[in-house]
């Protein structure tokens, strides 16, 4: 037998018929480009669409094929077994070829609907069919005829055509079946990743403009849907609940807790929508831009207790304004970006930045500054997809994004992006481009992450061996105290608020059910607004730093979020909280008590004392409802979509 016979045939058989799916798949995204041609055209994107049309039809597919491939080449090695092997095949390809031509039909009105491809809606309308079935019938009949006439005409024509090329005339010989059938799984798993980066690609991989839907126009609908229907298992809910309340009772104690006047909130619809006055009201807002440190809990932080890596921003504490009791929210990085930069609590669940119904439409600092004139931005040394995060911050108020493809060949990079001192140099010559142009961005360091990999030469190593957190901190503080003094020399500095926080601790462990201890960040604002500087001895959480930012901005604006404005004397005074959420067990701390909540299991009350839990067995009714309201509203503000 010939090397075709053996090889290519084999081959042919698999990518033939699913080289028609992926021409199908093109033309089909052809029509949506020319039919939204003014919005591709205002985003300033074109190429992309197709390219990563492409890659993200192939992903699809390799993810449908990956088994029916490797086995291919087995069944092929006898005609009597193929010929079973290839009806199978062919109604396989066929169910999917359906699938997929359904999907591209139903996406014009979903599109006029819902102003995106289908996702986590189209999903939950699939629980009430007959509602559903009944307004199509009534409003889009003639999408129904044609969906009616053209899926099956479509299908069957890719039945016949696939019919006619899933031919074996000869067996395939064993040594080159068993050659090929590995060689097969491993293709289609690589394609299925289709990158060597740390994660595989995912929608965030074309969030490259702010409009969500020409971002979509790259992916098909059936790519688009079977996502949603993955993360519509990872706790779309918002989490198993810890307990029960009455909404109602839920709302007023959130209320009451921001410290915020009854009347500013002004919907009823969104029970924690109001308008936040700015305690320092400007004339010219100022700029905003946030320093999220990778891993940088207070263990490292010699200004807090922790051991003498930091000597640049303990240096800085004295300058602005530092926050002596502060403390994260959770234990990963999404779960301090949805605290710091949407100023939401932490759930059971999975942080929103990475859940289905938060991708659009929910608000973020961002979406509030840009709304006001300010160009935002997100500004990171790797992979923005990592985490979903491009998605989440192109789909909610952030105009642009800048990763690790985007530094020049000289930047340092490691295995987790570009180095911090490089990430910074990006950040000071995009801010010395602004002029008057107000700005916010996020930046988002990451040289402090395993394998702690940065430039040799900069810090006298605190570790004899380079390549531990201690080190890594140490640059960490190297790059960001660097970053301060260029800043001070530029144009921007004088109207340029900058806050440097941690998005959580880089080791929570600990038998204790809640380490409060690895909780505990730090966090400084400063810059040229800052005359004075102050130590906040309140004890806060990362959700108090959104309003407290804003109005150290002098921007006033309505906002769902429920931390407290700390500028605010009386916020200050009162007693401060914070919430915390570790595996599945949230903690609620407020002076030196702490309330436990765990699923299935009533509310415990703790003494935190030297570091340590002590049960309480002294009731705490107040305490305990203020703990189970912060958590169910966090939950039903992102089930029932009321935080935007």
């Amino acid at each position: 037998m010939t090397w075709r016979d053996n090889f290519i045939k084999p081959l042919l058989l698999i990518l033939v018929p699913l080289g028609l799916i992926v021409l199908f798949l093109t033309l089909s995204r052809l029509g949506f480009f020319v039919w939204q041609f003014e919005r591709v055209e205002a985003a300033g994107q074109y190429g992309f669409i197709f390219v990563q049309g492409l890659r993200f039809d192939v992903v699809l597919l390799a993810m449908a094929m990956i088994v029916p491939a490797t086995l291919t080449p087995l069944f092929a090695t006898h005609l009597g077994a193929f010929r079973v092997w290839r009806g199978f095949l062919l109604i396989y390809m066929a169910v999917w070829f359906v699938f997929i031509a359904f999907m591209e039909f139903s996406t014009p009105s979903f599109i006029n609907q819902y102003d995106s491809r289908p996702n986590y809606i189209f999903v939950e309308y699939l629980k009430h069919y007959r509602e559903v079935g009944a307004t199509l019938l009534a409003e889009y009949p003639l999408q129904l005829l044609l969906a009616g006439i053209f899926v099956p005409l479509v299908s069957y024509l890719f039945y016949r055509l696939s019919r006619r090329l899933v031919v074996l005339e000869r067996p395939v010989k064993w040594l080159p079946a068993l050659l090929l059938a590995p060689l097969l799984f491993v293709s289609f798993a690589m394609a299925a990743r289709s990158t060597l980066d740390h994660r595989p690609v995912n929608p965030s991989t074309v969030a490259l403009t702010s409009d969500h839907l020409v971002n979509e126009l790259a992916l098909s609908s059936a790519y688009t849907l079977l996502y949603a229907v993955y993360l519509s298992g990872q706790d779309e809910a918002g989490g198993v609940p810890y307990g029960e309340m009455p909404f109602e009772r839920v709302v007023s104690i959130i209320r009451d807790e921001t410290g915020v006047e009854p009347a500013a909130f002004n919907d009823p619809k969104l029970p924690s929508h109001h308008l936040q006055r700015s305690s320092q009201p400007r004339k010219r807002p100022y700029n905003v831009v946030i320093v999220l440190e990778e891993s940088l809990g207070a263990e490292f932080v010699g200004r807090l207790g922790g051991l003498p890596l930091t000597p640049n921003l303990d240096a800085l504490a004295k300058e602005g304004i530092w926050f002596e009791n502060l403390y994260a929210t959770g234990t990963r990085s999404v779960r301090g970006i949805e605290a710091v930069v949407s100023g939401f609590l932490p759930t059971p669940a999975r942080s929103v930045v990475k859940l289905n119904k938060s991708q659009h439409g929910f608000f973020t600092l961002a979406q509030l500054f840009r709304d006001q004139g300010y160009d935002t931005g997100f500004i990171y040394g790797g992979e923005s997809h990592f985490d979903n995060m491009r998605s989440f911050f192109m789909g909610n108020g952030f105009n642009y994004v800048i990763d690790q493809d985007d530094y020049p060949e000289s930047a340092y990079r490691a295995t987790w992006g570009v180095a911090d001192e490089d990430l910074f140099a990006m950040a000071d010559r995009k801010f010395s481009g602004y002029g008057d142009q107000p700005f916010f961005a996020l930046v988002f360091s990451s040289s402090n992450h395993s394998p702690f990999e940065f430039p040799d030469g900069r810090i006298e190593l605190y570790d004899q061996e380079k390549h531990t957190v201690n080190n890594a901190v140490k640059y960490a503080d190297y790059a960001i105290g660097r970053f301060i003094e260029q800043a001070k020399q530029s144009d921007y500095w004088d109207n340029t608020l900058f806050l440097v926080i941690a998005d959580h601790n880089s080791r929570v462990y600990g038998s204790s059910l809640l380490p409060v201890e690895r909780f505990h960040i730090p966090g400084l604002i400063l810059g040229g607004p800052v005359k004075e500087p102050e130590v906040v001895t309140t004890l806060a959480s990362q959700i108090d730093i959104g309003p407290t930012l804003l109005s150290l901005a002098g921007v006033s604006g309505e906002h769902p979020m429920v931390g407290r404005d700390l500028t605010l004397a009386q916020n200050r005074n009162r007693p401060g909280r914070a919430i915390m959420q570790f595996d599945q067990v949230q903690g609620y701390m407020e002076g030196d008590e702490v309330v436990l909540l765990q699923q299935e299991r009533p509310p415990k009350l703790y003494h935190y004392r030297d570091h340590q839990l002590i049960e309480a067995f002294d009731p705490h009714p107040s305490l305990v409802e203020k703990a189970l309201a912060y958590s169910l509203f966090a939950q039903a503000a992102y089930a029932q979509r009321l935080y935007h």
